[in-house]
């Protein structure tokens, strides 16, 4: 990486930790851990890979084309699919899932506590209409304040997960139960398909421009070079992702004869932290979430309006889209944090699978970028797999078609069926276009 500093690449290696560990990333881990119990570690092992190793993946791919991956993947598809694909990306990471769940997490770990049962619905009201209208107030008006914020943010948030994670492991609330539903049978499938739920890969293609930025201003002006210091960050943060994402499940894991099964992660955490801590250390955690909550909600509500001015071609102003997505992600918020989880799995389930497969082949995109048809064939084929894939997740049935997949496509059944097809359209893609003589 010839002058590049440790230094700063152990800057860039935390800016990117912040930019990926959000504080909806708190909620699922522990909740993972308490419904697998005695499999934690296989499902952990499935949620790391969509979880921590695709957003690497993810990062790697855009910084091998110096930044410009939404160029990438309208030269290699069709630009209906493509125009089709970001915007339900965008939506998810902003109005319709990310967004809401901002306000919905920063509610359930740092405010629900201190309401009393019978005034949660109008306290929730109160709280998120101050919080996203101080996204509204902070996106419209960007200053160094939220980079200020976040920069502190991130060590404190980690000095205060240390603390949480020694106590958790010096004196386990209890021991590791037995595993539950889905995590019974196919622990490391239901494992990969939580990790969806982090939005990280998603959130990559959005991002992902600001890391490769970031390396570019400290005289980094080589793809190739940019790529091997983006990696070497990369692995910062996966270590980093990795240690406290399993520490994260040994909580929920050791929870169960203790809190019993929580009705979502964000509950999980915060009755923990008060039998560890009492009352002062949940207000010490209230306070950062919330912080980490704002700063990720203002960041994902200014990408997605500038990403939909960009497609308006400036007919619709940012202001106005901001405007608007705010408003919508706060009734979304009020839904609450447990529905807004149930209603984002279809969507993620439908969305990720297309997202993995291109950003897997565009690693290799000095190779096979000229033969058109190794991305277009992957792409269709993973399209029919991944709509299947979210029907069953929204509970629309498929009986017929269930039942001959189930029969003829490995893994289809824990809704991976898209795995094995997707490799073979790639191969056969190649094959074609080279027969074709495609460029």
């Amino acid at each position: 990486m010839g002058a590049f500093k440790k230094s700063e690449l152990l800057t860039i290696g935390f800016m990117m930790f912040s930019v990926f560990f959000g504080a909806g990333n708190l909620i699922f881990p522990p909740a993972l851990g308490q419904a697998a119990g005695d499999h934690s570690v296989l499902a952990m092992i499935g949620f790391l890979m969509t979880g921590v190793g695709l957003p690497l993946l993810g990062i790697s791919a855009i910084a091998l084309q110096g930044g410009r991956y939404i160029a990438l993947m309208r030269r290699r598809l069709p630009r209906l699919y493509v125009g089709a694909l970001l915007a339900v990306l965008y939506l998810c990471i902003g109005p319709l899932f990310a967004i809401p769940r901002t306000g919905a997490v920063s509610f359930e770990i740092g405010i629900r506590p201190f309401i009393p049962e019978g005034e949660l619905e109008l306290g929730e009201g109160i709280y998120t209409f101050l919080f996203f209208a101080a996204t509204y107030y902070l996106a419209i008006n960007p200053n160094k304040l939220i980079d200020r914020v976040g920069k502190l943010l991130t060590p404190i948030l980690l000095v205060g997960l240390a603390i949480l994670f020694m106590v958790a492991f010096a004196a386990p609330l209890g021991p590791i139960g037995a595993a539950t539903g889905s995590y019974v049978a196919s622990p490391f499938a239901q494992g990969f398909q939580d990790g969806y739920q982090t939005m990280d890969l998603l959130a990559t293609i959005a991002i992902g421009t600001l890391v490769v930025n970031a390396v570019r201003m400290r005289g980094v002006t080589d793809d190739k070079a940019i790529g091997r210091v983006c990696l070497a960050a990369g692995l910062i943060t996966v270590s980093l992702m990795a240690i406290v994402y399993g520490s994260l499940a040994y909580l929920g894991a050791t929870s169960a004869s203790v809190l019993g099964h929580s009705a979502n992660g964000g509950q999980l955490l915060t009755a923990a932290v008060e039998i560890f801590f009492g009352k002062a250390g949940s207000s010490l955690l209230a306070l950062i979430i919330m912080l980490a909550c704002l700063t990720t909600s203002c960041g994902m509500a200014s990408s997605t309006a500038w990403y939909f001015n960009k497609v308006f071609k400036n007919q619709i102003s940012y202001e106005r889209l901001l405007l608007l997505f705010v408003i919508f992600s706060f009734f979304v918020s009020n839904v609450g944090l447990t529905q807004i989880i149930a209603l984002a799995v279809p969507f993620l389930v439908a969305i990720y699978p297309l997202v993995i497969v291109f950003v897997l082949i565009s690693l290799f995109d000095g190779q096979i970028g000229r033969h058109g048809a190794a991305y277009r064939f992957p792409m269709y084929v993973t399209l029919v797999f991944s709509l299947l894939d979210g029907l069953n997740a929204a509970g629309v049935p498929t009986p017929l078609v269930n039942s001959f997949l189930n029969h003829y496509v490995p893994f289809y059944s824990v809704m991976l069926g898209w795995l094995i097809p997707a490799a073979l359209a790639a191969f056969l893609g190649y094959g074609y276009s080279i027969w074709r003589g495609e460029r």
